[in-house]
């Protein structure tokens, strides 16, 4: 059996020549695509790794795909789950590897001390986390809300500024008709007219506004903090082998993400591809996003703002007692995030 320590000595990357050679894909890259291939510590072969991915429709597959990053020296095996609570029970079940989500279900997940780590974050857009009115209906601000029927998404970031915005004007759930419908389902409701308004994330917010004619009340602009956690499996992480391939998945996560910051009508085209929505209408929300895709190392400062949506959460009712956030949080792979991000930033 390998010791702690030689295990520890395998796994002991240099984050500099990582983030060196990182710098140098990106920096070379051709035009249209990085080229990203980031060293393995000596001794790890992952020719017989398979990464467990959750995936969304239009999500990290596209990305990495529009990117030329897909070759990984691991086989990807993707699962599509459309929801973050999803993954988490896939985690926690052992039959993920990866995912991702919000940090509302992160919350649900450290008070049910579920089997699941957050091992970086993503930095994403907060304007397409929006609440919506219908274009007929006689509602104009947050506070016309009361008695109307609003649809959200259970355990998710629009079950939180949702809440966040009612009790900014004195409501609560208790003072509308709060439906709980998936994004599909919901999308479906908000065009039959079953609802009156519908707090939404993602593609289907941009359906209903462009499609339907929805008025936007608010987004989740101040309301959210627009980190994203990365989840991975805690036996993953466990394993020398498969935290190598997280650690080079990471790094292709990241330089796929500061690609499109640059290229996104390629991105849209590959998002289109799975998900079929209109190309133009995915640039127009890129076009109005509160901020570009960064992929970062968790710090306190993640934590302790983490810690402060659970206890909005405890205060609103919507958890049944506290959840202490900071155990699940992993920075394991903060030496080589930093140092890719430096290494890129001297090479730009």
């Amino acid at each position: 059996m390998t010791s702690f320590l030689s295990r520890r000595r395998a796994l002991q990357w240099s984050a500099a020549s990582l983030a060196s050679v990182h710098a140098a894909g990106l920096q070379a890259a051709p035009a249209a695509r990085p080229a990203i291939a980031p060293p393995v510590p000596a001794g790890i072969d992952l020719s017989g790794i398979t990464l467990r991915v959750g995936a969304y429709k239009g999500g990290w597959r596209a990305l990495l795909g529009a990117a030329g990053l897909l070759q990984t020296p691991y086989r990807i095996e993707w699962r599509e789950l459309n929801n973050g609570v999803l993954h988490i029970e896939a985690l926690n079940g052992d039959a993920l590897d990866i995912g991702s989500g919000s940090e509302i279900p992160a919350l649900f997940a450290a008070r049910q001390k579920a089997r699941v780590r957050f091992i970086a974050i993503a930095r994403e857009d907060l304007n397409n986390q929006v609440t919506l009115a219908r274009k007929d209906a006689p509602i104009q601000r947050i506070a016309d809300l009361k008695g109307q029927r609003v649809g959200y998404v259970r355990a998710t970031t629009a079950h939180y500024f949702l809440a966040r915005q009612l009790a900014e004007v004195g409501l609560s759930f208790n003072d509308i008709t709060p439906v709980s419908l998936t994004p599909a389902d919901g999308l479906s409701a908000f065009e039959r007219g079953d609802l009156d308004a519908w707090a939404i994330y993602g593609y289907n917010g941009q359906i209903a506004r462009l499609r339907y004619g929805a008025r936007t009340l608010k987004t989740g602009v101040g309301y959210l903090s627009g980190n994203f956690p990365i989840y991975a499996n805690p036996a993953a992480l466990d394993d020398a082998a498969r935290q190598a391939a997280i650690g080079d998945w990471l790094l292709r996560l990241r330089a796929a993400y500061h690609w499109a910051n640059g290229r996104f009508l390629d991105l849209a085209r590959a998002q289109n591809a799975e998900t079929r929505v209109p190309v133009g209408d995915l640039v127009e929300l890129w076009n109005r996003r509160s901020t570009d895709y960064d992929l970062r190392a968790v710090d306190a400062a993640v934590v302790r703002g983490h810690q402060q949506v659970a206890d909005t959460f405890l205060q609103l009712g919507v958890l049944d007692g506290p959840a202490a956030v900071a155990p699940l949080w992993d920075g394991r792979y903060g030496a080589l995030l930093r140092g890719a991000g430096a290494a890129a930033k001297a090479a730009a």
